[in-house]
């Protein structure tokens, strides 16, 4: 329907109405003039309804309305935006003005810009004469009369009247009433850039990106295109998300809408039309190559050159860019890299970038432009030459660039109910990757499933499989293809934050088969292939000395300070504790199994359980965990048990008798005190009728159950204490089947084990551990530690912080920094160089001023040196693994460097200063 075709050969220009006009003249509009202009533009505005089928890389499932435009009539390509056109699987139709609705199919999403590609086949529509709208890319000034064509949530077609008030602008920023700060006006200078910061989840936002504001506010839900009295497109009007942060712990999408200027549209839609240099898409039975898009993977933002020379910009360089762009007067400066891209080892937060190829640049644009010479041929390779200035430094850096094409995410796993794919950007942008050969990325999981009740949430990376890494998807395909139903699976995941993490699920392939999602571009669907589909276990209870069923009297002072007591019975005498670390690290009891009782005395009661003899069989203490509602809320909570006598009986016997370890003052006595023996490995058990699916053979089951009838479990690690001798020989998930050949299915055969170990009877301080590790039987030796009943006997308070060696309760998360360990920040106080500066708790120090600090003899000899009123850079690493470096003031008037150690002459704390201001 409507004007012939032109032939092939006729320009391209002519035929896709994509050049670039000449500079808009100053001419007045009539009436008659827009009547005209609309009546073409009108026909060719269509209705989009799409559908996305399934939750995919950044988006969620559902449905939803937007505007599309025709711009190629005869190949049948709409123009819409990149988050309408979906990342993953979508049904859509087009509704054009006259009702008519035809299928729609996604063809391109811009890896950058908020745009995409849907493509019809044009013989569909029938009943409709229309034309393609022509793209104006370099038409847009401000002050130009143009009208807003779109819908409203679905709504018919509406025209709504607008003046270009600026060309580009930053997003909004919002108080916590949501009124904009910004105000509609226009403006002389219009070279602010969006601004869109990152979400609490990774999720697709626009960078590197100007936009256009109107003088009128149309309403977030209206989408359309900005086009001048000739019918010419000048931009399209699109929705943008934006994360509004009240606080920490609350925040609140907010939508706003701009325009997006078409020059970055008009140059992919070209490649579309000749053909690009990518792989090929069916579109409309024709397979066409698809653009590949050349990048320099950096997130850019401008400064304003008044405010860039006191970072360092000389008067030489800003008159050079001032005369390039007198409009923007800005230059661009580096925000981060992506990870995993071609700049990310060479540029550097701050910045700024001068010129490319020896060109001056002043706006992403410039940037774009010069990539895009790199795919003409006059350049011999995939670099770009960057002009920068660092720390008020110029420097020429040679920056490769990527190829990024319009599919983006084309293949995902769905594995025990999570989706795992390749990292996408918006994880990437973050500017962190495993270091592990990277790993694949789990973005979602589902209700029910084995993620689920295993805790193989989103937002990680798996790692490793069963000891196998598994840095991309092939490598996840061939690590689980090999899994059976029912099989329990070892997982090594590295969470987004950086934290490593092993857990253990077991597989389910009845109701969770393994399954693959891959787009086709033969066919330009998405096809689901079937990978392993396909069918499970029980529990009991145990004894010490105290036995179920015996009676005891729980003795002990009431809140008014009166004796007090309660006969109860035992319900549970070996129940296994189980405390889970807290958000930060605090004492909590490990290995050790405690006693439950039929009466609930509340958690202020505290005592000791005795028998009718008046003898002590445990003492009733109170245990702290911290309850978590999410990952964001958590609460303490008290609760009470009794802790056996036995392990509180040899020490005393020790103390008693004179033990191994340094002297104490008691009483004026100097006694030696003991040392304990222990095996660093938090350990936790399980059931035998459990472990047999972890591949636990029947002879071990039976050694074991005429070991210990009773009980009929087995011990396995959780984890190895950072620093400890055991920390690189055992796993997570090992079973500990014997010690010295002896059987051992409770947390006190270890301990048995350790202290024969001083008796004499064993030459060395090692255990000969037999273990079972992924179904194979081990024969480790394994060195213990020994620790005395001191705990930390030294702190240095330097600048407001007080530093230690790490404590057991940080060493207990199995991580401590590679550079020699450190010192570690506990506590820091309000008002000091350590809170003005930012060098709060829960981190390593490092380094102080180049000089390495692996413990505190090295960080007192390190800060000794350093003079009030002298900058001192610290190189931290934070419990979550980050690394940081920040530099301070020292203040040594008002925050003395001082010392609090323990003096066991006289069994005392001592403060010592250690440099002061004179």
């Amino acid at each position: 329907m409507g004007d012939p075709l032109g032939s092939e050969e006729a320009s391209l220009a002519t035929e896709t109405g994509i050049k670039s006009d000449p500079p808009l003249t100053e001419t007045v509009a009539t009436a008659e003039d827009w009547r005209r202009a609309l009546g073409k533009v009108v026909p060719a505005v269509v209705v989009l309804r799409t559908t996305a089928c399934r939750a995919f890389d950044t988006e969620s499932a559902g449905a939803s309305y937007a505007t599309g435009f025709i711009v190629d009539k005869r190949r049948g390509i709409i123009l819409t935006n990149r988050h309408v056109v979906k990342p993953g699987p979508v049904v859509a139709e087009a509704m054009f003005v006259n009702r008519e609705e035809i299928p729609i199919y996604p063809v391109y999403r811009d890896p950058v810009h908020d745009f995409g590609f849907f493509s019809y086949d044009p013989s569909a529509v029938q009943f409709l004469s229309y034309e393609e709208i022509p793209l104006a890319p370099e038409a847009a000034s401000v002050g130009l009369e143009i009208r807003v064509v779109g819908n409203d949530s679905g709504e018919k077609v509406s025209i709504l009247a607008g003046t270009i008030a600026r060309l580009d602008r930053d997003a909004p920023h919002y108080k916590k009433n949501l009124q904009a700060t910004s105000r509609k006006s226009i403006v002389t200078n219009p070279c602010a850039a969006l601004n869109i910061g990152s979400a609490d989840s990774p999720r697709y936002r626009a960078t590197n990106m100007e936009v256009i504001e109107l003088d009128t506010d149309f309403g977030s839900s209206f989408s359309g295109a900005l086009t001048d009295e000739q019918g010419r497109i000048r931009a399209i009007w699109g929705s943008f998300s934006t994360q509004v942060k009240y606080s920490s712990t609350s925040s609140e999408d907010h939508q706003f809408v701009r325009g997006i200027p078409i020059y970055a549209i008009s140059q992919v839609l070209e490649k579309i039309i000749t053909g690009g240099n990518g792989p090929e898409l069916l579109i409309n039975g024709v397979k066409r190559p698809m653009p590949l898009v050349r990048i320099l993977e950096v997130e850019l933002y401008p400064t304003l050159l008044s405010k860039a020379r006191s970072f360092g910009l000389s008067d030489e360089w800003i008159q050079i860019l001032v005369k390039k762009d007198p409009v923007r007067r800005q230059v661009l400066r580096v925000k981060g890299c992506l990870a995993g891209s071609k700049a990310e080892n060479l540029l550097e937060q701050g910045d700024m970038v001068l010129a490319v190829n020896k060109m001056p640049v002043t706006c992403y644009n410039d940037i774009e432009a010069a990539c895009r010479t790199l795919d003409t041929g006059s350049h011999s390779d995939e670099n770009l030459n960057l002009t920068i200035l660092r720390q008020g430094r110029e420097m020429e850096l040679v920056v490769g660039t990527d190829k990024r094409d319009g599919n983006g995410t084309t293949r995902t796993i769905n594995w025990c109910g999570c989706v795992v794919q390749d990292p996408h950007s918006a994880v990437r942008a973050l500017g962190f990757l495993p270091e592990e050969g990277h790993g694949v990325y789990v973005t979602r999981w589902c209700h029910g499933s084995p993620a689920h009740r295993y805790g193989l949430y989103a937002l990680q990376w798996i790692v490793e499989v069963n000891g196998k890494k598994t840095p991309d998807l092939n490598a996840f395909a061939d690590a689980t293809k090999e899994l059976e139903h029912g099989q329990f699976v070892r997982i090594r995941t590295v969470h987004l934050n950086g934290k490593p993490r092993v857990l253990t699920l077991k597989q389910d392939l009845h109701y969770w088969p393994t399954w693959e999602l891959r787009f086709d571009p033969e066919t330009a669907l998405w096809l689901k292939l079937m990978g392993r589909v396909h069918v499970a276990m029980s529990l009991l209870k145990t004894e010490p000395a105290l036995q179920r069923g015996d009676s005891v009297y729980l003795v002990g002072l009431s809140r008014n300070l009166q004796a007090t007591s309660r006969k109860s019975i035992v319900t549970n005498p070996c129940a296994a504790l189980n405390i889970g670390s807290a958000d930060s690290p605090r004492y909590r009891a490990t290995n050790m199994e405690v006693i439950e009782l039929d009466t609930d005395f509340g958690s202020s009661f505290s005592g000791a359980l005795t028998d009718e003899q008046g003898r002590i069989r445990a003492i009733w203490g109170s245990f702290s965990t911290q309850v978590k509602y999410s990952s964001t809320s958590s609460e303490d909570h008290q609760f009470v048990r009794g802790i056996p006598i036995y392990a509180i009986s040899q020490v005393l016997e020790k103390i008693i008798t004179g033990g191994n370890g340094p002297e104490l003052l008691i009483n004026g006595v100097k006694r030696p005190m003991p040392l304990v023996r222990i095996l660093e490995v938090e350990l936790y058990p399980t059931l035998l009728s459990k472990a047999r699916s972890f591949g636990l053979s029947d002879e071990w089951i039976q050694i074991l159950v005429k070991k210990d009838p009773v009980r009929r479990q087995v011990l396995r690690v959780k984890g190895c204490l950072a620093g400890s001798k055991a920390e690189n020989l055992l796993e997570q998930g090992d079973m500990v089947l014997a010690v010295n050949k002896m059987p051992v299915t409770c947390y006190n055969d270890i301990e048995a084990a350790c202290r024969t170990l001083d008796t004499g009877s064993h030459s060395d301080e090692n255990l000969n551990l037999t273990i079972l590790r992924q179904g194979r039987e081990m024969e480790l030796v394994v060195g213990t530690d020994k620790r005395d009943g001191n705990g930390t006997t030294r702190t240095i308070n330097w600048c407001g912080c007080v530093v230690q060696d790490p404590h057991s309760a940080v060493r207990a998360l199995g991580f401590l920094p590679e550079e020699g360990h450190g010192v570690y920040v506990t506590r820091w106080c309000h008002g000091s160089p350590a809170h003005r500066y930012g060098l709060y708790a829960l981190q390593w120090i490092v380094e102080v001023n180049g000089k390495k600090t692996p413990d505190l003899n090295a960080f007192a000899d390190a800060t000794k040196e350093l003079e009030h009123g002298q900058f001192v850079r610290i190189r931290t690493v934070h419990l979550n693994g980050k690394p940081r470096v920040l530099t301070l003031k020292q203040d040594l008037h008002y925050w003395p460097t001082w010392e609090l150690r323990f003096d066991p002459e006289t069994a005392l704390w001592r403060r010592n200063i250690l440099k002061a201001l004179k």
